[in-house]
């Protein structure tokens, strides 16, 4: 016999605004495990052929298997999103849920002064739950109607509290656990990297990270969103990490990162990670690149925290937060709605649909916009929307669609395989980590160094080998650190020559101007050595050659050829660094008094092509 379905609505006045609240309520798998849901499983095998990022679920409760097919959330980011799950097994037919956040605001007659100011959230919780059977009629008002009522109430009440200082949940487990002897570990570790030179502070804020944040915050430290919450530099906060990581406090980890969805696992090193994968989420093969593809993240070491993070529930709002609306549109059939953007652009897509749709949000763009899917594709032109725009999505075809509306922007927290391969501090630490014998990635754009000393061979027959050899090991010291301290990294040294890479051209050149400055003026009683350097920047690719992470690529060939160009008081650098904004502030700045001559010439190897490039020192010399 059928059952009536059963209805809850609780409503919260939150003193904190829906922006701030969302990304605590949004965290579906963290609001569930606050709230008591007890862990879920995936069932892979029945996933597999379900459309739409549907997924087959299971949990236990109480001793009774339940299990269930979870419909793709929808949401409109920061405003509502909603589940619907249909059980095949257990004690309940169907349950929905529908969250709404909308700012609150003081009644216009009760204060003319801050009438209509906002003043903190409205937030509404509502469920539908159909009984299955009598111990589904039974449980739902117990189960819902009580016990989450109760616990709804007190963990959205903790999350605003949080939300009002700016604060994360991370923090707010108190059944934090470290295995034996574990804390102390900890701590002698932590005093060990300090004395080793890294920032007390930095060392201070990842010990209390790691001694109160939950098995979430931990299972994928991020050192860059680190440094956001702490106003940190992003750079020494990295640094900690890695040297954390050499004293045995923390551990690295690859996360590979799916372009569509930005999910996907960790992998411990370097050597698993495969130039092409596949993505089960969106059911897609990638070509895997380090520029945006590869993020490296952070945990606890096992011998201090254990941090198994269990899964509480799957592909909520948050684990996509790039994502803006996520809407599910049957066929031939339009679903409307509200948003606001921040201003940029963004892309439509559709899990079954090919390509997207690309958009400009913009302060007075078009306040009604439809976008349409349909089996043809998409417009080829980018659709201007406003940032607080009436958008329409309407589904043209003969199938249901997942309408998913992200930003294109990758996110500022990401520190990349491709920037962090490029750090000095990362080479020395760790020589050993490199790609599988054979695997060639992209690592985007990089700015590529080489240099050479200039008369070496002839300083070899005036002052004898031993001493000489002394020489140029001391002009490596000098090129390792002025490259360091530009962000770079040394990746090889070719008898009397060098290889560095960095991520920004300025840097390249501002290093190489200040290695020459100090090699051409010795401490008293030794000989001046004049070092000739050339740069290009472009697209490269990383392999592994004699066992340590390399690049190669026209990119690398072209930057050696412009060595040969430098007479040793210069920086021979390409069309492609001179155009670089912060390289023409650089030559461009009076204090620095520099000077960049233009010429043209031929290059081995690039047969008949002519190259524009400059020639940049100090005008002094």
């Amino acid at each position: 016999m059928p059952y009536r379905e059963f209805h809850y609505r609780w409503e919260f006045d939150l003193e904190s605004s829906p922006e701030q609240l969302w990304p605590l309520v949004a965290d579906t798998n963290r609001f569930n495990r606050d709230t008591g849901v007890p862990a879920v499983e995936v069932l892979k095998s029945e996933t597999r052929n379900l459309k739409n990022a549907r997924r087959r679920l299971r949990l236990s409760a109480f001793g009774i298997p339940v299990e269930w097919e979870e419909q793709p959330f929808e949401w409109i980011r920061p405003s509502r999103f909603g589940v619907v799950r249909r059980y095949t097994s257990g004690p309940i037919s169907e349950l929905r849920v529908l969250v709404e956040l909308t700012p609150r605001e003081k009644p216009p007659g009760e204060s003319p002064i801050r009438a209509h100011q906002p003043l903190g959230s409205k937030l509404v919780y509502e469920v539908w739950a159909t009984p299955k059977n009598i111990v589904g009629l039974i449980a739902i008002p117990i189960q819902i109607g009580i016990l989450s009522a109760r616990n709804f109430a007190r963990t959205l009440r903790d999350y605003d509290e949080l939300a009002k200082h700016g604060r994360s949940a991370a923090n707010l487990s108190t059944t934090v656990e470290f295995v034996p002897g574990g804390r102390a570990r900890l701590l002698a570790l932590s005093e060990r990297l300090a004395a080793e030179g890294s920032d007390g502070e930095l060392v201070a804020l990842l010990v209390d990270h790691i001694e109160n944040a939950d098995d979430f915050a931990l299972a994928r430290i991020r050192p860059y969103e680190l440094a956001r919450q702490w106003k940190q530099p992003q750079r020494a906060m990295l640094e900690t990490c890695l040297c954390a990581t050499r004293t045995g406090m923390l551990d690295l980890q690859w996360n590979l990162i799916c372009p569509m969805c930005r999910g996907g696992g960790p992998s411990g090193s370097l050597k698993d990670i495969a130039s092409n994968v596949h993505c089960p989420g969106c059911n897609i093969d990638f070509a895997v690149n380090f520029e945006q593809s590869v993020e490296l993240t952070f945990r606890p070491n096992p011998s201090i925290r254990e941090t198994d993070a269990e899964t509480f529930c799957i592909g909520g709002p948050q684990v996509q937060p790039h994502v803006a609306a996520q809407q599910l549109v049957a066929p031939h059939t339009t679903r409307a709605i509200d948003l606001a953007l921040p201003a940029g652009r963004y892309r439509l897509r559709t899990m079954s649909l090919a390509g997207w749709q690309h958009l400009r949000a913009a302060e007075n763009g078009p306040g009604v916009v439809t976008l349409r899917a349909t089996n043809s594709g998409w417009a080829n032109e980018e659709i201007a929307i406003d940032t607080t725009g009436h958008i329409n999505f309407e589904n043209a075809t003969d199938d249901e669609q997942l309408f998913i509306l992200e930003r294109t922007a990758w996110s500022d927290d990401a520190a990349t395989a491709a920037e962090v391969t490029a750090l000095q501090v990362f080479r020395d630490l760790f020589a050993s980590e490199a790609l599988r014998p054979g695997e060639q990635i992209s690592v985007g754009t990089l700015t590529v160094l080489f240099t050479d000393l200039r008369n070496s061979t002839r300083m070899y027959r005036e002052i004898g080998d031993a001493t000489a050899f002394g020489r140029v090991m001391n002009h490596f010291d000098v090129l390792k650190q002025v490259i360091a301290d530009e962000d770079g990294a040394l990746v090889k040294t070719i008898g009397d020559a060098v290889m560095a890479v960095f991520r920004s051209p300025a840097g390249a050149v501002r290093a190489m101007l200040h290695a020459q400055q100090r090699l051409g003026s010795p401490p008293e009683g030794m000989s001046p050595l004049t070092l000739k350097a050339g740069v290009h920047t472009g697209p490269c690719i990383a392999v592994t050659l004699n066992d340590r992470l390399d690049y190669f690529g026209s990119t690398v060939n072209l930057a050696a050829r412009l060595e040969a160009q430098s007479t040793g008081d210069d920086v021979v650098i390409s069309t492609a660094v001179y155009s670089d904004p912060e390289v023409r502030e650089l030559l461009s700045d009076p204090e620095k008094g520099l000077s960049a001559t233009r010429f043209e010439m031929p290059l081995k190897g690039f047969d008949r092509e002519q190259f524009e490039l400059w020639r940049v020192q100090n005008r002094s010399s």
